[in-house]
């Protein structure tokens, strides 16, 4: 009997765009069940709670038609979530040398504080390697459009909460 594979890919998701969509659907592909991790980060400045991140997550999940993937929101270690969740594989994406840099440490991190667990990298697709949540946001913010950056329900999603909290800049 073969042992399930079973991958954790973390984020914030703070909104997922769709390069967040790019690496679940090739990451789905590398495991049996893809675990989507939503996780908070004391270090960013969400725009949006944890459960409504979960909320969009699972909404874009399910318009991708992927039948091994699940969300699952956390707030702990990676290493002890991705060990909870029966994990072997932890699946991150990468932009650009920038990205590389800090999570070639935080590979190095997990692995020292779990052997048994791997990272994978997965390069985003080229027309997407320039997206990342905190730009989107910022566009948004100053009137933007970022329908080239996120579907157009999280679109959606953005512009409520940035005209319900009055972050709309001036130009």
């Amino acid at each position: 009997m073969a042992v399930e594979r079973i991958g954790v890919y973390p984020g914030t998701f703070d909104p997922i765009t769709l390069g967040h969509a790019d690496i679940i659907r090739r990451g789905a592909k590398l495991v049996d069940k893809l675990i989507i991790g939503v996780t908070t980060n004391p270090s960013k400045n969400p725009l949006f709670t944890p459960d409504e991140r979960m909320a969009m997550v699972t909404r874009e999940v399910a318009t991708m038609g992927i039948d091994n993937v699940s969300v699952v929101g956390f707030n702990a270690l990676l290493m002890k979530f991705a060990q909870v969740q029966g994990a072997s594989v932890i699946v991150r994406g990468l932009r650009a040398v920038a990205d590389f840099e800090y999570e070639y440490q935080m590979a190095g991190m997990n692995q020292q504080l779990n052997s048994t667990i791997e990272t994978v990298f997965l390069m985003a697709d080229v027309g997407l390697q320039p997206i990342a949540s905190k730009l989107v946001k910022e566009i948004a913010m100053f009137g933007g459009d970022i329908a080239k950056f996120v579907s157009p329900a999280a679109r959606e999603d953005v512009v409520a909460r940035i005209a319900q909290n009055g972050l709309l800049g001036d130009y």
